[in-house]
């Protein structure tokens, strides 16, 4: 059983991303993407996008985590000297050994400057090497081609398509698509092939 405590502040970083847990004061931080940049959750499940919105969002991040249910970050860019977004740890299943990373979104300055394989890199690290966990898995709107082309690139297994299986927000229900790391897939490319992405 791994030794992961909820209770317990969790810092990860390296040269260029610094991962801190999430806290109600740092709406400060994410409320100007909530107001400018709406369109940031054009795909994701529960929006973002406002102040009420992004209030409710963090509130239910860190109740969650008092639940023992998920474990949220806030991402700074050390390269910009600037927050960019937030990413989580859900569904942690200790017993299982298993949990789900997502609740990732990034302004959009941000994106497509390598900043997310910096933290998936840490992120996946501490997950397998620190949580033992012996899978990861990562889900996406099927129509989110940029997201599951990110995950993809970080040597995520696609499983398959979950049809229809949670409501968007439009009103209608979202076809999900599934990928994976597993532990042994880490440790024997996954780890080698993602740390060289980020010295290129």
């Amino acid at each position: 059983m791994t030794a992961f405590d909820f209770t317990k502040d969790y810092v990860l970083e390296d040269e260029r991303v610094l991962l801190q847990p999430l806290v109600s004061s740092d709406i400060e931080h994410l409320l100007p993407y909530s107001i400018h940049e709406p369109e940031l959750w054009k795909f994701s499940l529960v929006s973002a996008a406002g102040e009420e919105n992004m209030r409710k969002y963090i509130d239910t991040a860190l109740n969650h985590r008092i639940e023992r249910r998920e474990y949220p970050f806030i991402v700074f860019d050390k390269k910009t000297q600037r927050y960019a977004g937030t990413t989580r740890y859900y569904d942690i299943q200790l017993g299982f050994q298993t949990l789900q990373l997502g609740y990732t979104w990034y302004g959009g300055e941000f994106q497509g400057t390598g900043l997310n394989k910096h933290c998936k890199y840490l992120l996946l690290q501490f997950a397998f090497e620190q949580m033992d966990m012996l899978r990861v898995e990562f889900r996406a709107d099927n129509n989110n081609k940029r997201s599951i082309a990110a995950m993809k690139s970080i040597g995520c297994v696609e499983e398959g398509v979950l049809r229809q299986n949670v409501p968007s927000q439009n009103g209608n229900r979202r076809d999900s698509i599934v990928l994976s790391i597993l532990k042994m897939e880490w440790e024997n490319s996954v780890k080698a092939m993602l740390a060289q992405k980020l010295t290129t």
